[in-house]
């Protein structure tokens, strides 16, 4: 049988849905362990099939699943897998969503509309989720969403570790695409050596999606190297409007870094000739060939989740991964 077992003898199994298998087996490698078999396949009608290959009964269960497009299909086999591991007498279960579904829509910007990033949440609890495992939520305040304890991790320490490998420290300044995101620029500019900071200053339309307008530059970046941080890039509009004002305002380099490339299209095209020395992500979501470019660096997230799975395994410190942050 795959899976861990500590010297407690409890078993610690690891699952995946077919969304980004390399990732699942990526934490998986590093774990020293292998995935659960899964046979899961569609019908006709596009139901979604899934059964495990062996028992998980008494197991703490890790069910990896992340949520590119088509991310409702993603959502649904997650679910049905969680309702298969609680109906086959898993000890506990931890989802493990590196990109967390519905985060942008974590709050009601106007009457009559849903808060569908908390909906997601109940799915998750509803369907038999102890525990939930992200990378980056794209607002803090979805860990309450959840009924249950929440692990929230940041891929800032790889991230910044790759761009303190390219970049000359004392000429570099963290840039946020906007004032919501200052507070995780604070701990970059830590990471970097106690670099200044900026914001690029941004208007949208709340009846326009995937539209930003990024207006100017609040902060001293002429002539230096500027690190522009974000969660996640889905069409790359806003994120490429901001190098152009960076650069428009002296900027001598722009390295974009952001943990979740969402990568709809024209993300690609825009992201590769909007004038970036670096577009750095991680994993978390699959970046297929055609969509990677000459200046795409790719970071595994791997090694963190690992990590994190096994401290939840053995009743350590999560938190302990960020030096207490979360």
């Amino acid at each position: 049988m795959t899976g861990i077992t500590n010297a407690g003898s409890n078993r610690m199994v690891l699952l995946s849905g077919r969304a980004h298998p390399q990732l699942a087996q990526d934490i998986a490698r590093e774990l020293g362990t292998e995935l659960v078999p899964t046979d899961a396949y569609d019908f006709a009608n596009g139901e979604t099939y899934v059964r495990f290959g062996e028992s998980v009964r008494g197991a703490d269960a890790f069910l990896i699943q992340s949520h590119p497009a088509p991310i409702n299909q993603w959502i649904m086999e997650q679910l049905i897998m969680l309702d298969s591991l609680k109906r086959a007498s898993a000890k506990s279960i931890t989802v493990v969503s590196p990109f967390y579904p519905y985060a942008r829509q974590d709050k009601k910007h106007r009457g009559r509309e849903p808060i569908s990033a908390r909906l997601i949440s109940d799915l998750y609890k509803t369907a038999g989720a102890d525990r939930l495992m992200s990378v980056d939520l794209h607002t803090a305040q979805i860990q309450g969403f959840f009924d249950g304890p929440v692990d929230h991790l940041m891929a800032i320490p790889l991230l910044s570790d790759y761009v303190r490998s390219v970049v000359d420290e004392s000429n570099v300044t963290v840039v946020s695409p906007d004032t919501g995101r200052v507070r995780v620029a604070e701990q970059w500019a830590e990471r970097l050596g106690g670099a200044p900071l900026a914001f690029v200053h941004k208007t949208r339309d709340i009846n326009v999606p995937n539209q930003a307008e990024s207006k100017q530059v609040v902060g001293d970046i002429e002539g230096r190297t500027c690190v522009l941080i974000d969660d996640m890039i889905d069409t790359g509009g806003t994120i490429s409007g901001a190098v152009k004002v960076l650069r428009d305002n002296g900027a001598k380099d722009v390295i974009i870094a952001a943990t979740h490339a969402v990568f709809s299209d024209p993300a690609v095209e825009r992201l590769a000739n909007c004038g970036a020395m670096k577009v750095v992500v991680t994993d978390t979501l699959p970046v297929p060939e055609e969509h990677q470019f000459e200046n795409l660096e790719v970071i595994s997230i791997a090694p963190l989740i690992a990590r994190a799975i096994q401290e939840v395994f053995e009743d350590g410190s999560v938190t302990s991964l960020f030096n207490g942050r979360s």
